[in-house]
């Protein structure tokens, strides 16, 4: 196809596109009875007791649970949508200039004035003789005793106002803008929510196969030892059998450190109280099948990305700042009135009595046109003119940027959900495999036709392989999850309810406690010494 006869993205989603909530759910608002005791606490809390911040709960959390939970709790989301409503009173603001002002202007509701004023009688200056006889002109005290009150208001409305208009296009564009950036907000969330629910998923795996793999290693520790206190196993026997069970020890230690980070992950995510911990309620399970092709989900995520709809805003922001920055060295015409009045009651500077009797009132109304015309301002306006039509122009190239990263992401989630389905497969055949090897190996070793080192080598396979096999379809379902928040899509065929049996399997040989290890200092570790 000829690219240059591919539509124009203008043309597809308007030179103003409207963010459009019904392509998704919309954010909860409020918390289910079960979950109310999980509310986020108040923003401004802060514990200043060890006690306050002791985990009391450890509260079993499903995924559609964590999804309710972060719409309700989490902060940022709660940032985003004031900020949406901070843009729709910006759009109020702009939109004012379209109405008259009036302004009240009052000096003394009322005010009164006293005072004296008091002259030297001895006191005899150049101008203070009388010229025909040269005697001295006393100048007598005055007073002032009087109430006074002036109000006036003033009413302008701006009839030709060349900046009016673009402002309020640039205030409008900014609310969708704002209003984009919520729904970008809540698909990240939701996102982040199920990223980190399936790695906190993988870290329960993890500290599962640990735990299985201690066990498989003290029970291949005890038969080895059985096997050298009889005198047909070598003391090398035991020592790999130990070494084994430090190698498997590690790996429950470290899923049990990670299972413990990403707990608390999940629980600054969902803001909840500061004494509870959320766990996994389900294990780790491949969560359907993603239906779309590839050039589906790439089309789809073009339609439905809010990425997109901002550049063509930010495009007809700057052209509306353009024209603003032009208003400038427009003329501006406006109709005023204004209306004075004023009263007096008293009199002022008076050298006899004061007669409260003497007042006056007065007012004045004046009504016009005032014009404004910046002629000429040096090439300022049109400098700013010309700086905003290259900023919607580098727009343009941060949409196509914008573009090409978006199928990128799509690309990326569906080839990693195809290499992690193929791995699903792969290692699950591993780990049955495995599984198998190690039980033989088990068997004879107990026959006495094998050694500890096979056991060990067969174990540490199974471990590997079930790792694997955890890493797999915790990335499946991320990939899933990627898919849906950079697609817009929900198409996902739910895999079929497991037929498991009633009773748990009997594993008798494996039923060996795992004895709890201190948290000893390292300092403390033995220094191993390698002779040469």
């Amino acid at each position: 196809m000829d690219q240059s006869t591919l539509p124009n993205a203008i043309d597809l989603k308007g030179s103003r596109p409207k963010a459009d909530p019904s392509v998704m759910a919309p954010a909860a608002t409020t918390l289910p009875e079960d979950l109310d005791a999980l509310k986020s606490p108040d923003s401004l809390a802060l514990p200043d007791l060890p006690s306050q911040v002791t985990i009391r709960e450890l509260r079993p959390l499903t995924l559609a649970e964590v999804e309710r939970l972060v719409e309700v709790n989490n902060p940022s989301l709660k940032a985003a949508a004031s900020q949406v409503e901070q843009a729709k009173s910006a759009v109020l603001a702009a939109i004012s200039a379209w109405y008259p002002t009036v302004n009240l202007t009052a000096n003394g509701l009322p005010q009164y004035l006293e005072g004296e004023q008091y002259r030297n009688p001895d006191f005899i200056g150049a101008n203070s003789v009388i010229p025909e006889t040269g005697d001295p002109i006393r100048q007598p005290n005055t007073y002032t005793s009087r109430w006074s009150a002036s109000f006036s208001a003033q009413v302008q409305w701006n009839l030709i106002d060349p900046v009016r208009v673009p402002q309020i296009s640039a205030a409008r564009d900014n609310f969708e803008k704002a209003s984009d950036a919520y729904l970008i907000a809540l698909r990240e969330l939701r996102l982040q929510s199920s990223t980190s629910y399936f790695q906190l998923q993988r870290q329960d795996e993890q500290v599962r196969i640990g735990q299985e793999s201690v066990r498989a290693s003290l029970l291949s520790l005890r038969d080895a030892r059985a096997r050298y206190q009889a005198g047909v196993a070598t003391k090398l026997e035991v020592l790999e059998a130990q070494t084994q069970l430090s190698r498997d020890r590690q790996v429950l230690t470290d899923g049990l450190g990670g299972q413990a980070r990403a707990r608390r992950s999940l629980a600054a995510l969902l803001d909840l109280p500061q004494d509870v911990t959320p766990t996994a309620a389900n294990p780790s399970r491949v969560i359907g099948i993603w239906q779309p092709s590839l050039q589906e989900s790439i089309i789809a995520a073009y339609a439905f990305r809010e990425e997109l709809d901002q550049f063509i805003l930010d495009i007809s922001i700057n052209n509306s700042n353009a024209n603003a920055a032009l208003a400038a060295v427009q003329p501006v015409l406006s109709i005023f009135n204004n209306f004075n009045t004023s009263k007096n009651q008293g009199q002022a500077n008076r050298t006899g009595s004061i007669d409260m009797a003497d007042y006056n009132w007065n007012y004045s109304n004046a009504v016009g046109l005032n014009a404004t015309w910046a002629i000429f301002d040096g090439g300022r306006a049109r400098a700013q003119y010309r700086r905003n039509k290259q900023r919607a122009e580098e727009s343009k190239f941060n949409f196509a940027s914008e573009r090409d990263r978006i199928r990128s992401e799509v690309e990326d989630s569906f080839y990693n959900l195809r290499e992690s389905s193929q791995n699903i497969h792969t290692t699950s055949t591993e780990v049955l495999s495995s599984a198998e090897s190690l039980r033989l190996a088990r068997l004879r070793f107990q026959a006495g036709v094998t050694t500890q080192r096979e056991v060990v080598d067969t174990q540490r396979d199974l471990t590997n392989a079930e790792v694997r096999y955890a890493n797999a379809i915790t990335d499946y379902n991320i990939s899933i999850a990627q898919l849906r928040r950079r697609t817009g899509l929900d198409q996902v065929l739910a895999c079929p309810a497991l037929n498991l049996p009633a009773t748990k399997p009997n594993q008798v040989d494996l039923d060996i406690p795992i004895e709890s290890q201190p948290n000893r200092p390292p300092c403390e570790a033995p220094v191993p010494i390698v002779q040469g």
